[in-house]
């Protein structure tokens, strides 16, 4: 593969992190024109190049820096000063991050699972829908969503879990949805919420705390009922406003609206 675009393609669908190097600007002698792209991996392996040598020991420092901070930034490279490169020009280089895509776990294919899906395809998230009922997931047909049909039971520890995993529950079942909630809670999560009523949030809080499960600090980072207050009515209102909760999350906005109480 020497394209790197279908390499960028390949490592997205793969879901990885990595620093695209783009020369933009090249002045006297230099080891690569303007355009010359490069990808810098986590570990610090590379894909492509920019010219080798000194100049592309300290771009991948850079890059990798660039990937910590989750930001992109323009730098400029005198090749004699700054490196003693006998070539002598400069260049200037566009860093960007690619980072990896926010997990999205809906757990239920209802009314309202099928609404959000529907809805956060459209945002940067890889999302999963599961149920234990295949004829509601065959309902779901919508490009870049993945199904899983099986028992919550038996498919839920084998989801992965990290900080950028978003868990949004709303089974047919309130056991089944605390039975989930339970599970999920101890993982690693960016935002986890559960959908339901006001008597179903304290009749959860109140089960949870006698059998032990999660910290009272825990318990109450859940968002429960689910969503901004937005007086929704019907799926796919309760879906936006799910679906605006979640953004606010990854966005880091602070929402100044109570949520959904």
């Amino acid at each position: 593969m020497n394209d790197i675009f279908e390499k960028i393609a390949e490592q997205r669908k793969l879901n990885c992190e990595f620093a695209l190097c783009v020369v933009t600007n090249t002045k006297g002698s230099t080891p690569r024109d303007s355009g010359a792209k490069m990808l810098v991996y986590k570990d610090g392996s590379i894909f492509g190049t920019i010219g080798g040598g000194r100049i592309e020991k300290k771009i991948i420092e850079d890059a990798l820096n660039i990937l910590k901070i989750k930001k992109p930034g323009f730098f400029h490279y005198d090749l004699l000063k700054e490196l003693q490169m006998c070539c002598g020009g400069s260049m200037d280089i566009y860093i960007e991050p690619v980072m990896k895509r926010n997990k999205l776990y809906i757990f239920g294919a209802g009314h309202t699972g099928l609404a959000l899906a529907r809805k956060a395809v459209d945002f940067d998230f890889e999302i999963t829908v599961i149920d234990d009922r295949n004829e509601y997931l065959g309902q779901i047909n919508i490009d870049r969503v993945n199904k899983i049909n099986g028992k919550y039971k038996e498919v839920t520890p084998l989801l992965l879990f990290d900080e950028q995993t978003y868990i949004t529950i709303m089974t047919y079942s309130h056991p089944l949805d605390r039975e989930i909630l339970s599970f999920c809670l101890e993982k690693p999560h960016a935002y986890i919420g559960m959908i339901g009523s006001r008597r179903k949030v304290e009749v959860t809080k109140r089960l949870f705390e006698e059998e032990g499960i999660g910290t009272i600090e825990d318990i109450e980072r859940v968002d429960m009922p689910m969503g901004i207050d937005i007086g929704a009515e019907g799926p796919d209102e309760i879906a936006i406003s799910i679906l605006a909760k979640l953004l606010a999350v990854k966005n880091k906005t602070e929402i100044l609206c109570k949520t959904n109480q």
